[in-house]
Order: structure tokens, then sequence, then C-alpha cells
């Protein structure tokens, strides 16, 4: 890899630890601010220059949400950039870590994941060098306090970056807020600061978002969603009237008893997926209640005689899933469901036009008027009304379009000739 040139900030991040620099005495560094900003690579390259030029036969941790996208977003970029700058990098994937040498200088670098409050026992017990916590806004406090505290070797350096999210988020309060309290140094970043992106780029990235999202991802602010969530969505661009020949098919289901059941049929046609028709079974506004054996005839009726690659429902419906399987008609698999993410995607694929609603439905039409955010909560949550064909679509988007995105099932979205 060639780096043509650095924008200043990246120059502070690779430096920010060396001898002659006005920031050495820093604990620890802090980069935030907005995607693509050119924040991950230089500050896990300096984070290894670091660690190699004043540590030896040493532990350090590298962490992200979960080892998987660790891997995907830090590991796999850097290690051919330490192999160009003269280091011996071996992977030991079965063990979780990378042996990295350089001279008579060799140490240990561990990959660990902080999906949730269980992952904080995995790194516990390890006496470290220092720790780098990519995206560490998405990571529980439990994790990140105890990866903090494994930090035990003089001279250790903690190092963090992420991307804003909520004003209330326990990073935000305890360490950006508090950063020269805690002796860091904080760099804030936003796109114009990575020398590697064209003005086209920029410009694409602010069409893709919008509120909340916008703030947070292109001009790097910690701000709280508020107001409808899809708030840019449009009749003229998103609702088409032409319902288009399809190549291939899935349907979506958000399960609900008391609470509406949602379906949702998609079907691709060139490069874009349609939401062609649904099904929305209210048991309030109907007055009755189904069983799971009738939101089945539901969903054959809605398959019609087409060919359903998979059907993707609410994980938490386990006997619907069940009850799927047991026919043997359709093969069903449980969705991804993280909501922040699963809208950000879903934003992203309607700004896009990556996935247009044919106005027949009519159910997904009238919950994105009503679709809100919490503005009551500390953290970013939708509130729970009016959001079943939102949750239908949400987990189709994240599962079918985005899928390689997530750790684990993923459904290639590519045209068949």
């Amino acid at each position: 890899m060639n780096f043509v040139t650095f924008s200043p900030k990246q120059l502070k991040v690779l430096t920010w630890w060396c001898r002659n620099s006005s920031s050495r005495h820093y604990d620890a560094i802090i980069c935030d601010g907005a995607v693509r900003s050119g924040k991950t690579l230089c500050m896990s390259v300096s984070f290894v220059a670091w660690a190699m030029g004043n540590f030896n036969d040493t532990s350090f941790a590298l962490c992200g949400k979960t080892v998987t996208s660790l891997r995907r977003n830090v590991i796999t970029p850097l290690l051919p950039v330490l192999s160009d700058l003269g280091f011996t990098c071996r992977e030991k994937v079965s063990r979780g870590l990378v042996e990295i040498e350089y001279g008579n200088t060799k140490n240990r670098f561990y990959y660990f994941g902080g999906r949730d409050e269980s992952s904080a026992s995995l790194i516990q017990g390890l006496t470290l060098g220092g720790v780098l916590l990519d995206e560490v806004a998405l990571m529980p406090r439990s994790f990140v306090e105890q990866a903090v505290a494994r930090c035990s070797v003089a001279d250790s350096k903690l190092w963090f970056n992420c991307n804003p999210e909520n004003p209330h988020h326990w990073f935000h309060n305890e360490w950006i807020l508090k950063a020269k309290e805690k002796n860091c140094l904080y760099l804030h970043f936003v796109m114009e600061d990575n020398p590697s992106l064209s003005q086209a780029i920029i410009e694409r990235y602010h069409s893709l978002y919008s509120g909340a999202f916008y703030e947070r991802f292109v001009e790097g602010k910690w701000v709280a969603a508020e107001g409808l969530v899809y708030q840019f969505f449009d009749n003229g661009k998103n609702i088409t009237d032409d319902i288009p020949l399809c190549s291939r098919y899935f349907i979506s289901c958000d399960y609900g008893t008391v609470n509406p059941c949602s379906m949702g049929l998609w079907g691709q046609s060139n490069g874009v997926w349609y939401r062609i028709d649904e099904c929305y079974w209210s048991s309030k506004r109907e007055g009755s209640m189904k069983t799971d054996e009738e939101y089945y005839e539901m969903l054959c009726d809605l398959a019609g005689n087409r060919t359903i690659e998979k059907v993707i429902v609410d994980p938490s419906a386990v006997s619907f899933i069940e009850c799927i399987r047991r026919h043997g008609k359709f093969s069903v698999i449980p969705a991804k469901n993280d909501v922040n993410d699963g809208i950000r995607r879903v934003s992203e694929a309607l700004r896009s036009e990556k996935i247009k609603i044919c106005s027949v439905c009519k159910d997904i039409t009238r919950e994105f008027t009503l679709y809100r955010w919490d503005n009551t909560s500390s953290k970013d949550s939708p509130k729970k009304e009016h959001d079943h064909a939102m949750d239908d679509m949400r987990y189709f988007v994240s599962t079918v379009l985005y899928g390689a995105d997530n750790d684990g099932f993923a459904v290639l979205a590519a045209e068949r000739n």
C-alpha cells in the first residue's frame, strides 16, 4: 500500500507518542468523528509502531465489536502495511492473535470482540502493555473497563476510536467529556481529514444520510435522534406504481399475536429490490387473533406460486419459525435484529434506491409517516408503535442486502442471468 500524503490530524495520530512530540505525556488517545475520515488505519499502524518501539515480549490487545469485524476493519488492512514497513507478522487465527517482529523485538497482539456484557470475561486475567479499541462506542462499558484495567504494565497507553452515537452515551460522558481529566489526547475527525477521499466520494456520502445519521456520520457530531426515523422518505422517489418482473424472491416477517403481524414479499429486478406485495394482520383492527397455522396460510398466499429463496423471520418468533420448518415448503432463517444498525442500512438502501416500495403496499407506506424516535429515552431507540412493517423491512435489508456486513449468515444479492 502506498501512502501519498497524510493530513495534519493523521500525522498527529501517527506521532503523538514519539520522543520529540509535545503530546507524548498523554496516557491515551481518543479519535472520533465522521465515517471514512482516516482514523482507523493510521491509529492501528501507530499503535503497533508505538508498541514495537517501546516494549519487547509483551502482550497487547486489539478489540472490535466482534473478532470478525475486527479482522475485517483493522487486521486485514493493517498486516500488508506492516509488512511493507519491514515488520514480520505471523497471524495465528486459531489462537486469536498475531505475533509481530522487528529486528530483535517481538510482541503478541491478541484479538477480542466486545459484543455484549458477557465479553468482559474474555479479557480477564491478561496483563497488557496497551489496548486499541476500534469502534469503542459499540462496546459495552463493562468490556471496555475490563480492557482498560488489564493495562497495568509501566508506560502502557490506551487507544480509542469511534463514530459518534447519542450524546448521552457512556463513552461520550465518561471519556470524551473528561478527556482532560483522564489525560487523554482528543482528536475530532471530519471526512476532509482523509486525503485519500475524492470530492466525488465525499459528496456521495453527503447524499447517503439524513437527520441524526447525517450529523453523526458526515459531520461527526454526537447528537440525539428525534422526529421521524425516515424523515427523508419521498413518495415520488421511493414508491413506484410498477411491479416489475423479478428473478429472485424473499419474504420478511415481523411476527405478532396481540401486536400486528407484518409480512413483505421482496423481488429483485435489475439490481433493485422491490416490496411487491405484503400482508398485515392487526388483531386490534380486525377484532380477532390468528394462530401460527393461520399465519402460515397467510405466508403461503403471499408467496403464491413463486420460488421463495428464504423466509426471514423475527428471531424471537420461535414457534412460528418452527411451524414453517415443520411444513417443509420454505427455507426459514432468523433475521439479523440490530435495530440501530438496521435503521442505518435501510436509510442507505432507500436513499441509494437499492429498495423501492410498490404502491400496493399500503401498510408500510402508512408506517413510514408514523415511525418516530423515542425522545424520552437516553438511548437511540424508535417508539414501539407503528413499527411492524418497519421491522420486517429492516430484517430483509440487514439479512439480505447487507448480510455480508453482519457476522454470520449472508445472502449474495447478485442478479441471476
